[in-house]
């Protein structure tokens, strides 16, 4: 994304939260860790949560995948009815339908939406969960496959007959009958090295989850050479929640309302479950907190209490405005061209991050949807 100065600009998301909503950190997907939804997912008021993301400067909704949420390609279609820029960032399990099909559902997608799609490609890291949805592989043969899946779906967007050989699809003739004029861009993210030679070849965006900033440091160099041996550029994200007040003291008594919401026998079915997944990145979710409750502030105003129940994105910036906002700036410094953000409930915070906390960041900042030019100055 460039700016309006052509300065490398960062771009701001927001989450879309389809299996229910509330004032409570819970889980995305799965029931253990799940808090009360005292919002049910329906589509007017995931409509509201868009509106108020597209209206406060996100340029697109990040959407979750696997058991216990509904199929987001269906969510987001009907969601788009309802918005008039957002663009959906709709996640796909790779493996779970063959990447020819996924061309023609992301063809039929961007005539639906008017162009609006991005993908986030996830492999899974729960084999437990993969092996419900039938899905019987290893932790790196899933990323090989994942890796092949991208490739065959780039090529089926090229409109262009192609016969394809790998070691998990075999495609003869395949391909779109035209090519797809807006190609969605393709998020991908994962911490094994398995993942990063899987983003390092076919990744536009990398996605991390938030850890300190000196581990964000290096992953996003080292990401950015891998990429470069294979000729290739791209552009990194991170995920992470956001507890922003106008005081420190408002932002952290906020944090500790949520700690409290956090049962014993929540925390312990949560912690169970991340200790039988086979996700590096989890893995290293799960060390930021280890399953306590004291000692969760990791980094300058970064709180990895979220991750003691919520699989993924464990962690969560939490300060005054002005504090969150010099925090994205330190990270946007290290390299990180992308955040997706989100916090309880989802439509009010989408508010208030982007009222109070996103025109206090001063590296440029992309046009988005309901805004109509770049806010902040150039620091790099």
């Amino acid at each position: 994304m460039i700016d309006q100065r052509g300065n490398s600009a960062m771009t701001f998301h927001w989450f879309l939260p389809t299996s229910g909503d509330g004032d409570q950190v819970g889980a995305a997907t799965v029931t253990a860790g799940a808090a009360r939804h005292d919002r049910a997912a329906t589509v007017a008021y995931l409509a509201e949560v868009g509106r108020a993301a597209e209206t406060h400067g996100f340029t697109a909704v990040l959407t979750p995948v696997g058991a216990g949420c509904p199929d987001p390609w269906i969510v987001c279609a009907a969601v788009a009815q309802h918005t008039e820029r957002l663009g959906m960032l709709v996640a796909v399990r790779a493996g779970f339908a063959l990447p020819t099909l996924i061309a023609q559902q992301a063809e039929a997608f961007q005539a639906v939406s008017g162009g609006r799609l991005s993908l986030n490609i996830v492999t899974g890291g729960d084999p437990t969960e993969q092996r419900a949805y039938g899905d019987f592989l290893g932790h790196d043969d899933r990323y090989a496959r994942t890796g092949e899946f991208i490739e065959v779906l780039r090529r089926a967007w090229a409109g262009r007959p192609f016969d394809y050989a790998g070691s998990h699809y075999r495609v003869d003739g395949g391909g779109l009958a035209t090519p797809l004029a807006e190609t969605p861009p393709v998020y991908f993210g994962g911490a094994s090295p398995a993942a990063e030679t899987v983003a390092a070849r076919q990744a536009d965006v990398y996605l991390m989850w938030g850890e300190p900033p000196a581990a964000i440091a290096a992953r996003t160099a080292r990401i950015r050479a891998l990429a470069a041996e294979h000729g290739r550029t791209l552009r990194t994200g991170l995920r992470l929640h956001v507890i922003a007040r106008p005081t420190s003291a408002d932002a952290w008594a906020e944090a500790d309302r949520l700690l409290a919401g956090m049962s014993p026998e929540r925390i312990a079915a949560a912690q169970a479950r991340f200790r039988r997944m086979d996700s590096v990145g989890q893995a290293r979710m799960a060390a930021l907190n280890a399953g306590r409750t004291d000692g969760l502030t990791v980094a300058p105003n970064l709180w990895a209490g979220v991750g003691l129940v919520r699989e993924g994105a464990g962690t969560a910036l939490v300060g005054s405005y002005a504090e969150v906002a010099a925090r994205i700036d330190e990270y946007a410094s290290l390299g990180v061209d992308e955040f997706v953000l989100s916090g309880w409930p989802h439509r009010e915070e989408a508010e208030r991050v982007g009222a109070e906390v996103l025109p206090l960041v001063t590296v440029p900042v992309a046009a988005a949807p309901g805004r109509s030019q770049v806010v902040g100055v150039p620091t790099r």
